[in-house]
């Protein structure tokens, strides 16, 4: 898919829906090694910190994906037309340590522009990230009692934040 390059300032995206609605395939690792995997997030945040634009995602330290977050520098954020739902639900809920599930999913990884992390041709938004902060979520600071439920096996998030470097995007994205 052609997609144009979309300052920061002139990005536009609800953000509630972007997470919970439109989900991201947040993918690290490097491209040209062949050494990257993927998964489905629908919890994070866009915004400001440090003075500089960011996202914040959050992976648990089960998932396949947390490996390549702790060894690379750099992930992308990759969202697609709704008729990628089907391969969206599997790369959530499938396993990149039992097979290619990229393929399976039938999405085509394929170079970013500034970071080594992939993203996927199939994609209508890519945002690039270089990491620059983490924390681990700490159960003791949850306020209310109900967020607790979200952890049944106590696996808490590790919370990354990237600085955005880059967005690329179809013109649904563009600020009018």
């Amino acid at each position: 898919m052609n997609l144009e390059t979309i300052p920061v300032n002139q990005f536009s995206a609800l953000p509630c829906q972007i997470w919970s609605g439109t989900w991201f395939l947040l993918t690290s690792g490097d491209f040209n090694k062949n050494d990257f995997n993927t998964m489905t997030v629908a919890w994070g945040s866009i915004g400001t910190m440090w003075n500089k634009p960011f996202v914040q995602v959050v992976v648990r330290p089960t998932r396949y994906t947390f490996e390549f977050m702790e060894r690379y520098d750099s992930f992308t954020l990759s969202a697609f037309q709704p008729e990628h739902r089907d391969a969206l639900m599997l790369l959530g809920s499938k396993s990149g340590r039992d097979g290619n599930k990229i393929a399976e999913a039938g999405l085509t990884p394929c170079a970013a522009a500034l970071v080594a992390a992939p993203t996927f041709a199939e994609a209508n938004l890519v945002i690039e990230c270089a990491k620059i902060y983490w924390q681990d979520m700490d159960a003791s600071h949850f306020l209310a009692e109900n967020i607790n439920n979200n952890y049944p096996l106590k696996d808490y998030h590790r919370v990354y934040f990237g600085e955005i470097l880059s967005i690329r995007g179809n013109e649904s994205y563009v600020q009018k």
